[in-house]
């Protein structure tokens, strides 16, 4: 039985509010879960305690016994100290501007240098 702690979405539309959940990797992600450890409240503001409340105890325990954290679950904990922050490799930038884009710039920053 392979469990993960992972996010459960609530609230209703364009309003997210999440719970802190163990489950198994395949139970649906608002389906069948095994504990509750806490929930994540996203629009509240980082320094609100309210924003993300954890069961430390119980993490810790879950987390001993095998269970994995996703990425942003892992994030979240890293945050409160209850374990290591995820190793996001580099990512492809999509939205950076493409080769003919950058010569234009370049050629832009070069023409307003020998203005000045």
């Amino acid at each position: 039985m392979a469990l993960r702690i992972r996010l459960a979405r609530g609230g209703s539309k364009h309003r997210p509010f999440y719970r802190l959940v163990v489950a198994e990797n395949t139970a649906p992600r608002d389906g069948k879960f095994v504990e509750k450890l806490g929930f994540y409240n996203p629009l509240l503001s980082s320094e609100n305690p309210e924003r993300l409340v954890v069961k430390d105890e119980r993490a810790k325990y879950w987390l001993s016994v095998g269970a994995k954290p996703t990425e942003r679950v892992q994030k979240l904990l890293a945050s409160r100290g209850l374990c290591d922050a995820p190793v996001i490799p580099n990512r492809p930038k999509k939205s950076a501007p493409k080769k003919k884009a950058q010569e234009r710039m370049a050629r832009d920053a070069e023409a307003s240098a020998s203005k000045e």
